[in-house]
């Protein structure tokens, strides 16, 4: 019996792969001023690719980074994030999935795991590379290091990280885009934190230097975030550094990165970067002591995949489909990059994948998911600014 099921699923399997490929012609291109998608279908693996092309000389055009909610915390559908766009930004032509982002742990579910810059807004620190794009609308690729620091009156600095989960040792700004409470542990203290005066407030920027005065100091952990203000989490082996700033000490906080983002509008993290100044990633093979290492091993086997590049006329969103035999079996990174090549990017970085590789444009989801639309953290989009009155 156990036989017979067996044979029966495989043949299910099979017949699924067959409707699934015959059911999902390639995509008609579609284009419109200055964006152009296409579904590039090879038959031979099979892959099917799904790529929107944007003209980097038109001054009508964007990029925008976006998060569920508009917050750190929280996970929704690319439709969703695209409609949450404002309109005085602009209106979202196309897009796809963003970075890796926390999923096994409920109370921290949707925080990215590198930076995002939102409308210039800085509401996740770097841990790893990322493309930002500048103030004149330009991209760049690099590996991104947070300088994230307070000085204490007493000229001591303390190194913090931003709107993420603060652990024992550590020290975590949060800001109003974290959510409405920290969701700190109750050990170690929180410094509640107000503008000194006309000095630079928030949104909290890249490679920006603030003073703050401290509103109230608390024992314990989850302090409300209110509008207006800051959170500074100190865990229990550096909750004795509040005893030495009463309300209405002034504390300085740096938000300096290296490369300096000073002025990024839009920042989106992800990796590894799989193009670098047109030298692409060329690992093929596995090496020896990855295989307990999901992340790592599965930069050489084939799964769904996103990402985003850029030649000097254009830059490209990417999406492959995998993960469905009869449709598309999933790239390695090293043919992601060899693909990319053959766009003519000279820079690229690999997004997260697997069942978040998904593309949107103008209402809908473009390819394929290998588990149906879901939801994601954040996203990159192309936008159509608004024209002037």
């Amino acid at each position: 019996m156990l036989a017979i099921a067996l044979a029966l699923m495989v043949i299910l399997f099979k017949v699924g792969s067959f409707l699934r490929a015959s059911s999902h012609s390639a995509r008609p291109a579609k284009s419109e001023a200055g964006v152009a998608y296409r579904n590039d279908r090879i038959a031979s693996e099979p892959w099917s690719i799904h790529v929107v092309q944007v003209d980097r000389s038109r001054p009508d055009l964007g990029f925008y980074s976006a998060h569920a909610r508009n917050q750190i915390l929280g996970v929704s559908l690319l439709a969703d994030q695209a409609r949450a766009i404002p309109a005085q930004v602009g209106q979202a032509i196309a897009g796809v999935n963003g970075d890796f982002y926390i999923r096994d742990h409920p109370t921290y579910t949707g925080d990215p795991r590198g930076i995002q810059i939102i409308q210039g807004e800085l509401i996740s620190g770097p841990s790893t590379v990322c493309v930002w794009f500048d103030a004149a609308g330009n991209p760049h690729l690099d590996e991104v290091k947070g300088r994230f620091e307070v000085t204490w009156p007493d000229g001591r600095r303390t190194p913090f990280g931003l709107n993420e989960e603060r652990t024992g040792g550590s020290a975590v700004l949060y800001t109003p885009s974290y959510g409405s409470s920290t969701r700190s542990p109750r050990e170690g203290r929180e410094i509640v934190l107000e503008r000194d005066g006309d000095n630079p407030w928030l949104p909290l920027r890249a490679g920006q230097s603030y003073q703050a005065r401290v509103k109230q100091v608390r024992e314990g952990g989850d302090s409300k975030i209110a509008p207006g203000t800051l959170v500074l989490s100190l865990g229990t082996r550096l909750a004795p550094l509040a005893e030495a700033v009463p309300v209405g000490t002034v504390i300085r906080l740096s938000t300096a990165t290296t490369p300096d983002l000073s002025g990024a509008h839009a920042a989106i993290a992800g990796g590894p970067a799989i193009i670098k100044d047109g030298v692409p990633f060329k690992l093929t093979q596995q090496p020896a002591g990855t295989s307990g290492n999901y992340s790592e091993a599965s930069k050489y086997q084939r799964h769904p995949r996103s990402a985003i590049g850029w030649s000097p006329t254009h830059v490209y969103l990417v999406t492959v489909d995998g993960r469905q035999p009869g449709l598309s079996v999933g790239m390695k990174l090293a043919e992601l990059a060899q693909y990319m090549v053959k766009l003519g990017c000279t820079d690229a970085m690999n997004l997260d994948g697997g069942k978040s590789a998904q593309m949107w444009m103008k209402g809908q989801i473009m390819n394929d998911p290998c588990q149906g639309e879901d939801t994601v953290a954040n996203s990159i989009f192309v936008i159509r600014k608004p024209t002037a009155p």
